[in-house]
């Protein structure tokens, strides 16, 4: 096994055991991205000595035993949406380009303070808008499954990452499946986590009641290990749920897991792809394998997600990003006459295709004459989508779902048709709608060799035992590896 191909848990015993250290570990890892990120893109920063000072100062706590957290030496890459001090925090975007926080984001105070050592920051859709990870002003994130094919989005940065072996963890975030949807194409563990379990302070904000942060990782075991360090209560963040994170990583090889699972019946329509059907089914019968039952669910208001998902999440950008007005901080057009020009130019340039559509439709249905009929009507949806999932879990304990209708798809195939790439997102944003918790674990291979992902959806707060589920599946299937460079299948032209 290559350096690059070890789990946080494998590189933590070799630490530990002084078979490696994490200056080695670093000095791999960023080779590896000066090598193989031309290839697939998903660094937009590298800190190198940043890293390496990182690395000796983890090197010694270990050497004098002060490294009890499983994290310390261990190197991580960070989505490009979350602050770390320092270290430019772009989003894709002009309008950040040159943006460095004086702060980190909690999460990253946390991994940091963990002894986690910081590569870089990572590509991404512009403020986290999109599913392909193809509009960034840094260019497109490609999958390291098959270059001609995209990565996902707007994670793609992070999961590409992960799953070429650039880093041995990353943070990404998720307001409407832009973890596990990633996770899903590049063949590794997303969580998207109960709203308010994570500090969602130096999360630079898209949709704020939708937002959450969460981890990428090769395994679940690794997923548990991060959520460890990352997840609790944060005075600084108005949205923490006031309890404290649980020991996710303990208990997840149970012989048996004897829970209910759901099946709902609009997730498995004639809009999915066989592969992945077969696939996700597959997995169930893994489940079933190690003690779960099963049966047939019914969520009526599905057919409305999408809508009311971009309704609301396209009006709270609106108002996220009025903040960004070419004054106080952000790209500033020089030469304008006046200061509404000023506004103008520096947010019609600052701003991306797809930033700017989301803004105007949100803008749209917050008006005076619209609010009522399509603002408010989403917020309806919303609590009818809650309902539906509160009453399945009166019957069920997990509900699983596919990640995505298909697997990665071609570079430019959807860019020129935004309907038809959010309508792919069906299967997502009912978690995010309804604050809960979701993860997604690899459960086989399509056709063409391209990973698909199993979705498993929890009640509130219930990580562990989606931890448990996915490892049950992990453990049958095992981990996926994309093929390294040069390798790469031919499909995909």
């Amino acid at each position: 096994m290559s350096i690059q191909d070890l789990t946080i848990k494998e590189a933590s015993e070799l630490l530990r055991r002084r078979k490696v250290s994490s200056r080695e570990l670093t000095e791999s890892a960023l080779d590896r991205i000066r090598r193989e990120n031309g290839r697939i893109n998903a660094f937009i920063t590298v800190c190198d000595d940043l890293a390496l000072s990182q690395a000796d100062a983890a090197d010694k706590r270990l050497a004098g035993g002060d490294g009890a957290s499983p994290l310390c030496g261990v190197p991580m890459g960070i989505k490009d949406s979350i602050c770390t001090r320092g270290v430019r925090t772009t989003c894709a975007s002009r309008m950040l380009e040159q943006f460095v926080p004086p702060y980190n984001a909690t999460a990253v105070e946390s991994l940091l303070a963990s002894g986690s050592v910081l590569l870089g920051k990572l590509n991404m859709d512009e403020f986290g808008m999109g599913s392909s990870s193809e509009f960034s002003i840094f260019g497109s994130v490609k999958n390291p499954w098959d270059t001609g094919r995209v990565a996902g989005g707007s994670s793609g940065g992070p999961a590409a990452a992960v799953a070429s072996g650039l880093c041995c963890f990353a943070l990404g975030s998720d307001t409407g499946g832009s973890i596990r949807q990633p996770a899903s194409f590049c063949g590794v563990v997303g969580l998207k986590p109960t709203h308010g379990l994570i500090s969602r302070y130096g999360l630079v904000a898209y949709a704020p009641s939708l937002d959450q942060i969460g981890p990428i990782t090769s395994d679940v075991t690794d997923c548990a290990l991060v959520l460890d360090a990352i997840a609790g209560h944060d005075p600084r963040d108005p949205t923490s749920a006031n309890r404290e994170g649980e020991d996710y990583s303990q208990g997840l090889n149970r012989d048996k897991l004897p829970i209910r699972v759901g099946l709902p019946r609009e997730y498995f329509g004639p809009e999915l792809n066989k592969d992945v059907k077969n696939a996700v089914f597959k997995a169930v019968s893994m489940l079933e394998e190690a003690g779960s039952s099963t049966g047939e669910v019914s969520f009526p208001s599905t057919e409305h997600a999408i809508s009311a998902f971009y309704l609301i999440s396209s009006a709270e950008a609106s108002t996220s990003l009025g903040r960004y007005d070419g004054i106080r901080f952000g790209y500033r057009k020089t030469g304008a006459k006046d200061l509404e020009e000023l506004y103008q130019l520096s947010r019609s340039e600052g701003f991306g295709r797809e930033v700017k559509r989301r803004i105007l439709f949100g803008t749209h249905a917050l008006s005076a004459v619209y609010r009522d009929k399509l603002y408010n009507k989403a917020l309806r949806i919303r609590r009818m989508i809650a309902r539906d999932f509160s009453e399945a879990f009166e019957s069920f304990d997990v509900i699983v779902a596919p990640a995505y209708p298909e697997t990665a798809f071609r570079m430019g195939e959807k860019t020129g048709n935004p309907l038809k790439m959010y309508l792919g997102d069906i299967y997502n944003v009912g978690a995010n709608l309804a604050g809960l918790p979701a993860l997604v674990v690899p459960c086989g291979l399509d056709r063409r060799g391209l990973p698909i992902g199993i979705q498993l959806i929890g009640k509130p707060f219930s990580e562990k035992l989606l931890l448990r589920a996915g490892y049950a599946i992990e453990k049958r299937v095992g981990r996926l590896r994309p093929p390294r460079a040069g390798e790469e299948s031919s499909e995909g032209g």
